[in-house]
């Protein structure tokens, strides 16, 4: 049987690696984007009988991710600030560059983080008349 650890017939160390190109704004981008859900269950009996329990639910996320998924946001959340309409917009990840752009920008425009231009965008530039 071929261990997957081993090379040439001699065991290999697995080291931990370490991605050098991110940042702490990496991680925060990362968390916001994918979300982060804690859930907790404590509870503290005498005998068999609970006297005391504590339910923690807990959700980090940006609102778009909360959103995405149904999320229940507080009442009395205004949802006509220019700051929702813009979470409301759909968004792309660049090819290039990774970052979240409006699709219509992405394809019609390019990304304004790389410079990244879609085929559409480059046909546009292409037909654009020099003044």
């Amino acid at each position: 049987m071929n261990c997957p650890y081993k090379k040439g017939g001699q065991k290999m160390a697995l080291g931990a690696t370490k991605d050098e190109s991110s940042t702490l704004v990496d991680v925060i981008d990362r968390i916001l984007d994918k979300g982060l859900v804690i859930n907790a269950d404590i509870t503290v009996s005498v005998a068999g009988v609970e006297l005391l329990g504590v339910k923690v639910r807990a959700a980090l996320a940006s609102f778009e991710t909360a959103a995405k998924y149904g999320l229940e946001f507080p009442s009395g959340t205004n949802y006509e600030t220019a700051a929702w309409k813009e979470a409301a917009k759909g968004k792309e990840e660049c090819p290039q560059c990774g970052k979240k752009v409006p699709t219509d920008e992405l394809m019609n425009e390019g990304c304004p983080w790389c410079g990244w231009q879609s085929a559409k965008a480059k046909i546009k530039l292409e037909e654009k008349p020099e003044a």
